[in-house]
């Protein structure tokens, strides 16, 4: 019989879709849930019992947007009750003071606001929200003023990585106890908008060099976590902590993830909590067990020694990139497409006029271009 995993550290709850921003990055699916899809109250209080009873020791409460959620107060304080610690992860541009007093009274242990940029302009562009930078300065002030710890979430990208060391400042200047430098990922809205958001390798050199000067130079005042794009690794990370390791994602309507990229996987079904225990799907459903641990790796995964380093690297990353979900990870200079990923990095980032973004939308609205409101 085999031995049950253990409980995942952390359940990543993605509240809603909805979202004012459009950013063109978003890791949210291709295919976004309705509203009317949405669980109801009731329904989201009973996954964090049901998550506390697993031994989740927190909940990250995402989207989308999750202030868009009416409920997002009762849900916090519905996460405290029941033992767990709560972060978070919001673009900030629907927090006021009401709102940032009534998170904080219900018992919010932490706040992540995410920032397009450092200047207002060519940010809010990005966002495809006006006025969307001022709106987060503010937002991460009062989250600091309501005594909350602050996380400024930094999405890095080839518009905006020459302004890291204001990106560094700005975050120290807002009081941020964390900052994370976070290369775009290119999985949902990043992968259809790769061409127009990956950096040059110049461009990554310098960012790393002023990552590493600014840990030294700001040791014991604010960390900072550093997401390099996999394109140019030599080496995938650990994905998520390994494929239904450490996190369990679940949709706004209910869908049982291992990570919120896992449904461009095809020939996976994914069980609804609305339908199963949350434990059980977690503990037994194929879609989790198909790449949990390492009985599943070809070579040269199987016998490397980093294997339970980085568990494979990333699955979505591997079908979007060799068409194989149980291929060895292209990052890994191991992988036999590692060659081919490096070219088309080199390739698409030496493009002078990037294409324009195509907006994270629930309707089809005209494409705008970078650089321009």
């Amino acid at each position: 019989m085999s031995v049950p995993p253990a409980p995942p550290l952390a359940l990543l709850a993605e509240l809603t879709h909805r979202c004012p921003l459009q950013c063109p990055y978003c890791s949210n699916p291709l295919e976004l849930d309705r509203a009317n899809a949405e669980m109801d109250t009731a329904a989201w209080q009973n996954v964090l019992d049901q998550a506390a009873a697993m031994g989740i020791l927190q909940v990250h409460f995402s989207g989308g947007e999750p202030m868009a959620r009416g409920d997002l107060a009762d849900l916090v304080r519905h996460a405290a009750r029941a033992g767990l610690y709560s972060n978070l992860i919001t673009s900030a541009v629907l927090l006021d003071e009401r709102r940032a007093a009534a998170l904080a009274e219900a018992g919010l242990d932490h706040v992540q606001i995410s920032f397009q940029g450092t200047e207002a302009g060519p940010a809010d562009v990005v966002a495809g929200y006006s006025g969307a930078h001022e709106k987060k300065l503010r937002a991460a002030r009062l989250t600091r003023d309501a005594g909350l710890p602050l996380t400024v979430n930094a999405v890095m990208h080839r518009g905006n990585l020459d302004r890291i060391e204001a990106t560094i400042a700005m975050a120290a200047d807002l009081g941020a106890a964390r900052l994370e430098v976070a290369h775009v990922q290119y999985y949902g809205w990043g992968l259809k908008n790769r061409a127009a958001l990956i950096p040059t390798r110049a461009q990554l050199e310098h960012t790393t060099a002023a990552v590493m000067a600014a840990r030294e130079r700001l040791k014991g005042v604010m960390v900072i976590d550093y997401v390099v794009p996999d394109y140019y690794a030599a080496r995938p990370k650990a994905c998520m902590g390994g494929w239904g390791r450490q996190f369990v994602n679940i949709t706004p309507s209910g869908r049982v993830l291992p990570c919120h990229a896992a449904e461009t996987i095809p020939g996976l079904a994914f069980e609804s909590v609305r339908d199963r225990p949350l434990a059980a799907i977690w503990a037994d459903s194929p879609a989790f067990r198909r790449f949990r641990g390492t009985d599943w790796m070809p070579e040269p995964c199987r016998s490397c020694d980093r294997r339970e380093v980085d568990w494979g690297g990333c699955r979505c990353q591997a079908f979007a990139l060799a068409g194989d979900a149980a291929a060895t990870d292209p990052a890994c200079a191991l992988s036999p497409k590692h060659g081919d990923v490096l070219a088309l990095a080199e390739r698409e980032s030496a493009v002078m006029a990037p294409p324009a973004f195509v907006y994270r939308r629930m309707e089809k609205i005209p494409v705008l271009e970078p650089g321009k409101k």
